[in-house]
């Protein structure tokens, strides 16, 4: 049983993308053109940088996070990756 992440990535033109994956870094490449399978959004406004990720046991829970941070507002998602955790 693998970890879930659900993420948000900031990109160029400072719009806020949020998704779920098993592999952040992964994703993190993907979407900014290194690996083949970034979002079709975030190809369009690269370079993208992770600002903020959460863990999740299983997809189910990820996908739920994922679905309520998108209904957030700017301004809402901005102060949740405000009240981030710094990660070493």
């Amino acid at each position: 049983m693998s970890e879930w992440f659900v993420y948000i990535v900031r990109c160029r033109d400072n719009s806020l993308y949020t998704g779920v994956t098993t592999a952040p870094s992964r994703r993190l490449r993907q979407h900014n053109g290194e690996l083949v399978g970034g979002a079709k959004y975030t190809r369009l406004r690269r370079p993208v940088e992770l600002v903020w990720q959460e863990v999740h046991p299983d997809r189910a829970s990820a996908s739920k996070r994922e679905y309520a941070i998108k209904q957030f507002s700017r301004e809402a998602k901005l102060q949740l990756i405000a009240n981030a955790i710094p990660s070493e």
